[in-house]
């Protein structure tokens, strides 16, 4: 004879234990990839093309758990970077490649994998009333920039194609708050920053474009690459697809950036909610049209680069700082994790 006890909650407990073996045998959901980013920068219109990258969730598609953080200058992203402190960053290449040259030896040197500002930004800036019209009129002045700006720091290629003779001129070095008020009050006679960044902040600082003067690097032949997007070399071994999905969410996000530049100031908003709208709305204007989408990177593909170009500014890069070791371009710049040419034409307008 078979006995059955019936006991209160049995067949609740006996389905749990069900649930739990379940589980126990079977493979543990797939987690997100962590990348931490390091901005160049503050929060401003050019970071819109990461941010919006973010709150459309185009990095939560490519199973990526992303942080965005400002920055304080090119070099700040790349030491950061090289100490692990951060995935993946945003600065110069010719920071990078100088970086490079001069740690040989580092654990971990970041390497370029996507260029975002395929001309660079950076320019000379003075007010028309100083008599400056030249380069040579630069010689016997007062300079001023943060050590750490990226105009500053490649402007012994801006001297050396211009034939600037360096050693006449006196660099001061400030906070970056205070770098354009001083142009402003007549402290300096010329400052160097990216295009957009002091021109505008010029600007807000009541100075009306009818009154500056600039000379930007790429108008005198200094063919520099700008701001790429940077990952750690230990990071892009152990997580190749992680790096080929945050770039394929870039991509997308700046192709919505130049579509709509002012949806994309009000995602910036979202995150630091002092910013001046219409300011910024301007500045990233004049990076998209100055240093985005521009003749040179039509003709090479956004995010893409010229080997060529590339190995001729190592070169540069490599004797203007007499770096310790010459600087291997392969090194500085990896075009193997960059979306395919079908989603890259599709970021520009008008391809």
């Amino acid at each position: 004879m078979t006995f059955f006890i019936r006991r209160p909650g049995c067949r609740a407990l006996l389905a749990g234990l069900a649930v739990a073996f379940a589980a126990w045998g079977a493979p543990a959901a797939a987690q997100n990839t962590r990348i931490r980013f390091q901005l160049d920068w503050r929060f401003e219109g050019p970071s819109a093309l990461f941010l919006t990258a973010a709150k459309k969730g185009y990095f939560s598609e490519e199973k990526l758990d992303v942080t965005i953080d400002a920055g304080n200058g090119s070099g700040g992203a790349i030491n950061r970077v090289a100490s692990g402190a951060y995935e993946m960053g945003f600065a110069d290449l010719a920071a990078l490649m100088e970086f490079q040259g001069n740690n040989p030896n580092a654990p971990s040197i970041p390497t370029g994998v996507m260029m975002m500002y395929n001309n660079t930004p950076a320019a000379v800036f003075s007010l028309k009333k100083s008599g400056i019209k030249t380069p040579k009129d630069l010689e016997g002045k007062k300079l001023g920039a943060p050590s750490f700006d990226a105009g500053r720091r490649t402007f012994p290629l801006f001297a050396a194609a211009t034939r600037i003779d360096e050693k006449t001129i006196t660099w001061i070095s400030m906070d970056p708050a205070l770098r354009e008020t001083m142009l402003a009050r007549g402290d300096l006679d010329a400052i160097t920053g990216f295009y957009f960044t002091s021109l505008l902040s010029l600007n807000a600082r009541g100075v009306k474009d009818a009154d500056i003067a600039i000379m930007s690097y790429p108008a005198y032949g200094v063919k520099l690459y700008g701001n790429a997007i940077i990952a750690d070399r230990n990071f892009l071994k152990s997580h190749p697809e992680a790096v080929k999905g945050f770039l394929r969410a870039v991509a997308k996000a700046t192709r919505d950036v130049i579509a709509d530049p002012a949806a994309a100031i009000k995602t910036v908003k979202e995150r630091d909610g002092i910013i001046d709208e219409a300011l910024e709305l301007k500045r990233l204007k004049v990076a998209i049209a100055t240093s985005i989408d521009t003749p040179d990177a039509r003709a090479e593909g956004f995010g893409d680069v010229n080997p060529a170009r590339v190995a001729l500014m190592a070169s540069q890069v490599g004797t203007v700082f007499a770096t310790k070791v010459p600087v291997d371009p392969d090194l500085a710049f990896d075009r193997s994790f960059l979306p395919p040419k079908s989603v890259l034409s599709t970021v520009l307008r008008g391809k």
